[in-house]
């Protein structure tokens, strides 16, 4: 399973199904405080390569949510919208925020892989 990051914190793993799990990464959850509201994409929207498709509300600010490759919306998590504090406790697990099909995969290759994101992070 690959994973990639993208600039704004945001993590797509690639599943065995072809689909992009996608989340924000442990440094997001971290940077935005305690979690009290997250709003989803809908299930069947097409969305483009950096559209935001969401909201992550914090006690300490309210994030745009980006979905990091185009493509087809075709699951959303809905757990989180009755347990958005999920998104601090396993950001890259069980806190997946939704999935997409991919129109090309090579926007997933293009985002950056591990090292890459430390380096990002690191400044």
């Amino acid at each position: 399973m690959s994973v990639r990051f993208s600039q704004e914190h945001e993590w797509a793993r690639l599943d065995d199904d072809g689909a992009l799990t996608i989340g924000v990464t442990a440094h997001a959850a971290e940077s935005l405080g305690e979690v009290v509201f997250v709003e989803l994409p809908t299930v069947g929207d097409e969305v483009e390569a950096g559209q935001v498709v969401g909201t992550i509300e914090s006690v300490k600010a309210v994030g745009d949510l980006f979905c990091p490759c185009g493509g087809e919306i075709v699951s959303v998590n809905a757990d989180l919208v009755d347990a958005p504090e999920q998104l601090n406790a396993d950001p890259t697990g069980a806190a997946w925020l939704f999935k997409v099909k991919p129109n090309d995969l090579a926007e997933f290759e293009a985002l950056m892989d591990q090292a890459a994101y430390d380096a990002f992070i690191a400044g």
